[in-house]
């Protein structure tokens, strides 16, 4: 049985809205001035100059700008989603990390390479997710259901996870809560409701839901979808299961940021109505130059001035503030050495979990919830 609880409204700080700014229902973020031509060329050979003169290796998302998408993969870094992130910061050589993205992705990469300098060209890069789920009342939560296994999503706190027994993303959340679910656990989730409510209906788990939600995906609207879908009635539908159950319902397939790209290379269509972060766009187009993608509608209050469905803090990544950060050292991530103990544990098994499912071998013993941290 699916339950969602209530949850604190959570407001961000933030001045009014001006040119630089992205106001939000509940957030703000600052949008760095774009560089002209010849700026951004200027950056990039400068950030290339640094990235080998620091030891440093750039770890990007698919949802930031597509200037630090190229520029990761120019110079042997990453763009990925961010189980491969945490993979590949924590096994790659470099002694410096600069994650683009938002601060939850920081925190993972310093949890998992402690040794290691972690910076991030805006450290106010936050997330509606991580913001929605304050430390203090979801351990409360967690407190009155000690008979459940804690399972949260990569979006949350570092001190979140602490509190947690297993960690999941989009792409392996399935699979481990399958597997948790056939050696009898009963789930506490948090904190997405809309992918939270899609692994309860997939699994059939038995799911106590914490009630957050991504402002971009939140915004996806079924009924504008099925209007589009008159104007393309070819074009297949791709959906991130952070979207409403009704978007989800609408969709040819649904999964991850990387499940989405798969599907997009495999599936015999020409046209792709896709429904995440705008930002997937550049890699879409740039893995299948012969497909034609269209963003999802959005309707009402949009998580980005009405803009459509781009996330307003991965926009605060940018060049200028990359450069800046390898000069100076600044927008170094810390975390507590004993939070970061803790908050490894429910990584690593995540990590080795599915490490063993490609592998084709037996996932490992699943564990029981560690209690309050």
């Amino acid at each position: 049985m699916s339950a969602v609880i209530p949850i604190f409204d959570v407001e961000y700080d933030h001045p009014e809205p001006s040119a630089n700014t992205c106001d939000t229902r509940h957030a703000w973020a600052r949008v760095p001035i774009e560089p002209l031509p010849h700026e951004r060329a200027e950056l990039k050979e400068r950030i290339k100059r640094l990235l080998k003169e620091r030891n440093a290796v750039m770890v990007s998302h698919y949802y930031v700008h597509p200037d630090l998408q190229d520029l990761a993969e120019e110079t042997g870094g990453i763009v990925s989603d961010s189980l491969e992130m945490a993979r590949f910061g924590r096994d790659h050589p470099a002694t410096t990390l600069v994650v683009s993205g938002v601060r939850f992705m920081g925190e993972t990469s310093k949890i998992l390479s402690p040794e290691k300098r972690v910076l991030m060209p805006d450290l106010d890069a936050t997330c509606s997710l991580d913001l929605g789920c304050p430390a203090d009342e979801f351990s409360a939560f967690c407190d009155q259901h000690p008979d459940r296994t804690v399972v949260v999503y990569a979006n949350t706190s570092a001190a979140v996870k602490a509190r947690s027994d297993w960690l999941v993303t989009s792409s392996c959340a399935l699979d481990i809560v399958s597997a948790l679910k056939a050696k009898g656990h009963k789930i506490l989730w948090a904190p997405d409701k809309h992918l939270g409510s899609y692994i309860q209906r997939e699994t059939g788990a038995d799911m106590v839901l914490w009630n957050g939600a991504c402002i971009v995906h939140d915004e996806f609207k079924a009924f504008e979808l099925v209007e589009l879908k008159k104007q393309y009635p070819k074009a297949k539908v791709l959906v991130h299961p952070e979207s409403p159950a009704d978007v989800i319902a609408l969709a040819d397939a649904v999964g991850s940021t990387s499940a989405i790209l798969r599907a997009a290379s495999e599936m015999d269509a020409h046209e792709f109505i896709v429904a995440t972060d705008n930002g997937m766009m550049h890699k879409l187009r740039t893995l299948n130059p012969g497909k034609f993608f269209i963003e999802a509608p959005t309707a009402g209050n949009s998580a980005t001035c009405k803009s459509c469905a781009h996330c307003p803090w991965m926009a605060m990544n940018g060049l200028a503030g990359l450069a800046h950060v390898l000069e100076t050292g600044a927008n170094e991530v810390h975390v507590d050495p004993a939070m970061g103990l803790r908050a490894r544990l429910p990584i690593d098994r995540m990590l080795a979990f599915t490490a063993a499912l490609k592998a084709g071998q037996p996932a490992g013993s699943l564990v029981p919830n560690i209690g309050a941290a």
